[in-house]
């Protein structure tokens, strides 16, 4: 018979493991099918995105602003020499995420400038010698993301964009070695199996940092530390996992619309999400105590909410994303009617600010007429106000006024998530002196 600490045991292992298994899902599926604009490449090569992010990119969350360029390294092969080139002031950022998640490093315009540069990037463990003029990256786990990111203009500025991407490479160091890449691990029964299956094979190719093995260890009891697939526990231990899977997301979809971040005129300011590494600080990361969440009780739910909300987020000081569902009457957004946001001022910083349209509970971007997903201080056309602000108009049907028209941001037909994105936002940004307000609701909406 299934007890109830069985069950309370398997969620906590489900909101402890979902980062790893979610995040690797996305790594398997980068070298083997790509991901909208990003074609498949093989482990340590370079996937470019020739174009911005359209809704054919189905991945959660995933920007207009930027081209993207992403590679998944296995350091099994040993250490990965890469290369960037000048930017000549461009804003781009290569954000290094580990297989659970963390943001450990950052190459870019904010963390190492805009110069070209090498960088080693090592495996765990590595102490070998640097040869040539190179900064070393230590990489917490075999497996690594890089996430990377070019501020483009439009279609006109591709071309500039292409040539950068060319520039940057990857090229490992030691003798011709195949990557191993991610063990296999599924169950085939169920999807909590599967997941489960996954998290016991993956949690133990890629060991977390030392502060969680004392947590990974305490689910023995439900077979996820050994060696054995989870198709050969027994019917309670398997029952457990099931029950606990299902309470695990609904955990999970709860955090989404609450979880420990503060709101501020129904805005979700997260920009402490992704504050869950405390361990590991290489180029580019900053190590202050205001970016890091102690409390285990809510660094691992957070932590969690933040990969199935917005798997691959930078930090707060590279960008400060914040979000909302809801208008300034507390009721959700919704297609159905018509909003306006007004910015006034826009956002301050350094980079460039964008708010950008997600239906739900998907968070993918959103069908529509004019193909625009994003509006923000690089569209073209937009209208400011007299005193410097802008006022955006969100709705289904194209705008009459011509003003409203130039700054829409089309909506779906049901609901949707807005995110506001500042690129290395300013210091008022991050403590809270500067605010956005909440989207008003147009009375004459039906």
């Amino acid at each position: 018979m299934v007890s109830e600490e069985q069950v309370k045991l398997a969620t906590e292992a489900y909101v402890y493991g979902f980062p790893l298994v979610f995040n690797l899902e996305q790594v398997g599926r980068y070298t083997t099918t790509g991901v909208g604009a990003n074609p498949a490449a093989p482990f340590n090569s370079f996937s470019h995105a020739k174009t911005l992010a359209t809704p054919a990119d189905t991945f959660v969350t995933i920007n207009n602003d930027t081209v993207y360029s992403m590679a998944q390294l296995d350091l099994g092969v040993g250490p990965v020499l890469l290369s960037v080139p000048d930017t000549a002031g461009r804003y781009y950022v290569l954000q290094f995420v580990d297989a659970w998640t963390n943001n450990f490093a950052y190459i870019g315009q904010r963390g190492t400038g805009t110069e070209s540069g090498r960088y080693l990037l090592v495996p765990p463990g590595w102490d070998g010698e640097v040869l040539g003029e190179a900064t070393v990256v230590h990489c917490p786990t075999r497996t690594v993301s890089i996430v990377g990111r070019w501020a483009c203009a439009g279609a006109a500025d591709l071309p500039a964009v292409h040539a950068l991407q060319a520039a940057t490479t990857l090229a490992p160091l030691g003798p011709a070695a195949e990557a191993q890449g991610l063990p296999a691990a599924g169950s085939g029964t169920s999807d909590a199996l599967d997941f489960f299956d996954r998290y016991r094979a993956w949690s133990q190719a890629f060991p977390p940092a030392d502060r969680d093995r004392g947590l990974q260890a305490s689910f023995a009891p439900l077979g996820l530390t050994g060696t054995e697939g989870v198709d050969s526990l027994d019917g309670d231990v398997k029952a457990a996992l099931e029950a606990g899977y299902q309470a695990g997301k609904s955990l999970l979809e709860r955090l989404q619309h609450s979880g420990s971040s503060p709101e501020v005129n129904g805005w979700k300011m997260t920009l402490h999400a992704f504050d869950y590494n405390l361990d590991f600080f290489e180029v580019g990361a900053v190590n202050e105590d205001r970016w890091k969440i102690t409390d285990p009780k809510v660094r691992i739910p957070e932590r969690a909410a933040a990969a199935l909300g917005g798997l691959w987020g930078n930090h707060g000081y590279e960008a400060a994303y914040i979000m909302t569902y809801k208008d300034a009457d507390g009721k959700p957004l919704d297609g159905a009617s018509t909003y306006r946001l007004t910015l006034a001022p826009p956002p301050p910083v350094e980079g460039f600010w964008s708010v950008t349209m997600y239906d739900v509970p998907n968070f993918y971007l959103v069908d529509n007429p004019i193909g625009r997903y994003s509006i923000g201080d690089r569209t073209p056309g937009i209208v400011h106000n007299a005193d410097g602000g802008l006022t955006i108009t969100i709705s289904r049907t194209e705008p009459a006024d011509p003003v409203e028209r130039a700054n829409w941001l089309p909506a779906p037909d049901g609901e949707f998530r807005p995110v506001m994105r500042m690129y290395i936002p300013d210091e008022t940004v991050l403590d809270g002196t500067y605010t956005v307000q909440a989207f008003q609701r147009d009375d004459q909406s039906s």
